[in-house]
């Protein structure tokens, strides 16, 4: 077990580590069969780069960041780069999922979760690392959002 995995049992909250090479996409992970709705984590910034966020998707929503940006009141965003994702969140790219939030000592990024997500009665997420996966109930995501005390908005 690692950081999240023992994050995860001390709250306890409920999980199940599936163990898998690594993967970069949500197309990869889908040839492991982990059960769960997959998600993509998108993370983003506003042009001025004051402005962080972790976006939770399905992972067969088509991302439109436009309309995204509007959804969040912005004008526009864009990804972030590999050194600014290893900053905010302590994870490389093909890592990022909500776990990353407990890297975020400074509480500066804003997390955007689709309703269907928040909805799913299985969610599956990396645990800061590509290699595996952990597959929760939505009851215990959303304990897990209560855990770690951070305001997160519907979208």
């Amino acid at each position: 077990m690692g950081g999240v995995e023992d994050y995860l049992t001390q709250h306890g909250i409920e999980f199940k580590a599936h163990e898998h090479p690594p993967v970069q996409t949500c197309e990869e992970l889908a040839q492991h069969g982990v059960p769960g709705l997959p998600c993509k984590n998108l993370f983003l910034r506003d042009q001025k780069k004051t402005r962080y966020l972790l976006v939770v998707l399905p992972a067969a929503q088509r991302t439109d960041l436009r309309k995204l940006a509007e959804q969040v009141g912005d004008k526009k965003l864009s990804f972030v780069n590999p050194e600014t994702l290893m900053k905010k969140l302590g994870v490389e790219p093909g890592a990022v999922s909500p776990f990353g939030l407990l890297n975020n000592t400074e509480g500066d990024v804003e997390l955007w979760i689709d309703r269907e997500v928040m909805e799913a009665p299985l969610v599956h997420f990396h645990p800061n690392r590509n290699t595996a996966s952990l597959e929760l109930t939505g009851e215990m995501f959303q304990r897990y959002l209560d855990a770690i005390r951070r305001s997160h908005f519907i979208i």
